[in-house]
């Protein structure tokens, strides 16, 4: 069985060109944003995008399929810090922006079930830059786009998770991550239409697709494939 101390087998999933960011500014006096931020008592400037709220004024959004929803990342992220793999410090998370931001994340973050409460986190997190304000960081937040952020964690063998890739069975693909970890990146998007920019496909060495039928919720491709690892592991 995988020990917290085997870290050879350390995986690192990467949330990409996820749909998590601020109001932009080319909106901030839209009605619809005016008064949910005057409800919550914040300036638009300091609240998440999120089209089941902003739909009316996204509508004059550039990419606007692929912006505007937290709660892909929220779901995405309990799956991954709750899971075995995390427990046994054998995962490494990171988010990473349409906006190229990255969110660095301590594995012990336990994160809010409360979809709102999650909210007002990422809320804090993009004002003050990191979570808790003072003292050790659970979560952190840096500009930076993904090319960097994969220089930076040692990732030179990137598998990149698509609807249109080579359709391989997701064994065969946690094997060949766990075969290269910890130098492996798995990278799935976490966005709700449209396709990965050119400049993701461009840093992946494989690209795959787990599923031959409609596109996966990205929650469910990363539970998938963190049980999948952690059967391959003898951790379940």
């Amino acid at each position: 069985m995988a020990t917290k101390q085997d870290t050879k087998h350390r995986l690192k999933l990467v949330l990409a060109e996820a749909a998590l960011e601020t109001v932009p500014r080319e909106i901030w006096g839209h009605p619809a944003v005016y008064k949910h931020a005057r409800r919550r008592g914040k300036p638009s400037a300091s609240i998440l995008l999120d089209r089941s709220i902003h739909h009316q004024a996204m509508k004059r959004l550039p990419n606007a399929e692929k912006r505007g929803r937290p709660d892909i990342v929220h779901i995405a992220l309990l799956e991954a810090l709750g899971s075995p793999l995390n427990r046994e410090g054998l995962l490494e998370v990171y988010v990473h922006t349409l906006n190229d931001y990255v969110i660095f994340i301590d594995p012990s973050t336990r994160l809010p079930r409360n979809y709102n409460r999650f909210v007002g986190l990422i809320e804090q997190l993009f004002d003050e830059g990191q979570v808790p304000p003072e003292g050790k960081p659970l979560l952190w937040i840096r500009p930076m786009t993904l090319e960097r952020l994969l220089q930076e964690i040692g990732a030179t063998h990137v598998i990149l998770l698509a609807e249109d890739g080579e359709h391989r069975r997701l064994r065969d693909i946690a094997g060949e991550a766990l075969q290269h970890a910890p130098a492996t990146a798995v990278v799935v998007g976490a966005f709700p239409h449209g396709d990965f920019n050119e400049e993701t496909r461009r840093l992946a060495t494989r690209v795959y697709s787990i599923y031959r039928g409609e596109p996966l919720e990205t929650w469910t491709v990363v539970s998938h494939l963190l049980a999948v690892a952690a059967d391959m592991l003898n951790i379940i």
